[in-house]
């Protein structure tokens, strides 16, 4: 799923579609009623006097916590909604534009997450405007199959905060109904943070400018979401920035993947890469895909079980170094840059169905290639909506 509710941006929407167990919540929409600048501007219309018109001088952070389950697949952490406030988590997702946060009319289909009582909040707005959200992938290692990971959901408005960021009235989804592979999760819902978020920030009275820390479970687990700017105690060096390309997602041009120091011609191809904080693992074309498993390693194979996944002998896991760099264009002044993953993130684990087999890091998908946390675990990443541009810095931990 772009995660265990998370919005894609429309734009993408038709073909975030392929099967992939690791890639948390990469979703199709079903019935939204309005285009996001269109249900944007109702918002602000309605409610523009109640935005915050006071800028801040310092950013605030939130603690992020790794949901691990076998791998490390989400971090995630807390906001409130409503007045008085009521408590949720959510993962901050720069795959999607929109918070999605459990309703009580969600019921026992929600038991394990926190449920939004829109009756105890004084400035909750119901638009009256129902939707269904499909997901095309889920959580873990299980394959989606047909519409098992699917949310009901209402438009509404209400206050809500994340750290020191507070709206005083801001447009979301309140999930009526989830099919039950939802209830594991440890977390409500997801807040959306994509290159379209600069009201969010500018109401709140931020710059558009966030930084986040993802710290593997081996690590401790504890990562960070900064609003307004960046921790800079939290990574080693300086920031090294790619400009955004595109629009709608978070998206670098990579002017060449190198495997084990080596490449081959379809990897020295321009290719755009989403980059997803919402989803675990990677997913790529399969032609790109094929040919990276292929400088590793001649046993990685499709998992017919499980179409869309690739997997290798767990015993040879161990044995394969299986490097991967991937080279970025640098902003006006500086040098073109690599980005590493390791070969610890070769392996997502065993097949539920297969426990002989583990599940490789790259899933294939439908006509787009897209980078999740098992590169931006190993980098702390600035997200600058205001310059439009993504940077990295080796992270401190």
């Amino acid at each position: 799923m772009i995660h265990s509710s998370f919005l894609l941006p429309l734009a993408v929407a038709a073909v975030a579609q392929a099967t992939a167990p690791h890639s948390d919540f990469k979703l199709t929409l079903g019935s939204i009623s309005s285009t996001p600048a269109a249900r944007r501007a109702r918002v602000r219309g309605s409610t523009a006097s109640l935005a915050s018109n006071t800028r801040r001088d310092a950013s605030t952070s939130e603690p992020l916590f790794d949901y691990f389950n076998g791998t490390d697949l989400q971090w995630y952490g807390d906001i409130t909604v409503g007045t008085p406030p009521q408590n949720f988590t959510v993962v901050f997702d720069t795959g999607s534009f929109s918070l999605e946060v459990p309703g009580t009319a969600c019921g026992a289909a929600c038991a394990n997450q926190h449920q939004f009582n829109s009756s105890a909040s004084s400035t909750f707005i119901d638009f009256q405007s129902t939707s269904t959200i499909t997901f095309g992938t889920g959580v873990g290692v299980d394959p989606v199959i047909g519409d098992n990971w699917q949310l009901v959901v209402d438009e509404v408005a209400d206050t809500f905060s994340v750290a020191g960021l507070s709206i005083s009235l801001g447009e979301f989804y309140l999930i009526t109904n989830q099919t039950p592979t939802f209830l594991p999760d440890p977390f409500d819902g997801i807040l959306g943070l994509s290159p379209e978020s600069g009201d969010l920030f500018s109401a709140g009275g931020y710059p558009g400018i966030f930084g986040m820390l993802f710290v593997p479970e081996s690590e401790g687990g504890a990562g960070e979401l900064t609003i307004g700017g960046v921790d800079t105690t939290k990574f080693n060096g300086s920031l090294l920035y790619s400009p955004q390309v595109d629009e709608g997602n978070w998206q670098l041009a990579s002017e060449g993947i190198f495997v084990n120091g080596k490449t081959a011609s379809i990897l020295q191809n321009n290719l755009t890469l989403i980059f997803d904080s919402g989803t675990s693992n990677m997913l790529f074309e399969q032609s790109i895909a094929e040919a990276i498993y292929g400088m590793i390693s001649p046993d990685i194979a499709p998992n017919t079980d499980e179409p869309g996944t690739y997997g290798i002998a767990c015993d040879l896991v161990s044995t394969l170094p299986a490097v991967i760099d991937i080279t970025f264009a640098g902003i006006s002044g500086q040098d073109v840059f690599n980005l590493t993953i390791p070969s610890s993130e070769l392996s997502s684990g065993p097949f539920a169905t297969k426990p002989e087999l583990c599940q490789t890091l790259i899933n294939v998908s439908d006509g787009y290639n897209l980078v999740g946390l098992s590169l931006l675990k190993h980098y702390y990443s600035a997200w600058d909506i205001d310059n439009q541009r993504i940077g990295f810095a080796p992270n401190g931990f």
